[in-house]
């Protein structure tokens, strides 16, 4: 993988909207790369390097948070997206409704 996947997953993650969520998974299929989720985590990583990309709305293909990262949460508290009791996005009320 290159730039340009990284450039493509940020193209992807620059349209989710606010309120909403999208797993590594769903960007990795919308990349054409469906087996590549991890990359797609790759390059969320190191997002700083190539823009301002809203990597907050990217979450595990459950409703999982990023470990370590707590201010995720707030951001998308923020945006009124909204979780179960468990502390995981509700991805039926919240995933981004595209077609892939």
């Amino acid at each position: 993988m290159n730039e340009d996947f990284y450039y493509n997953v940020y193209a992807i993650v620059e349209e989710i909207p606010k309120g909403c969520v999208a797993s590594y998974q769903l960007i990795a299929k919308l990349c054409g790369h469906p087996k590549n989720c991890r990359m797609v985590g790759k390059a969320l990583r190191n997002a700083d390097y190539f823009g301002d990309y809203p990597c907050h709305r990217v979450v595990h293909s459950d409703g999982s948070l990023v470990a370590g990262w707590e201010e995720q949460r707030a951001l998308l508290e923020a945006e009124h997206v909204v979780f179960k009791p468990s502390g995981k996005v509700d991805m039926k009320q919240c995933l981004w409704k595209i077609s892939v």
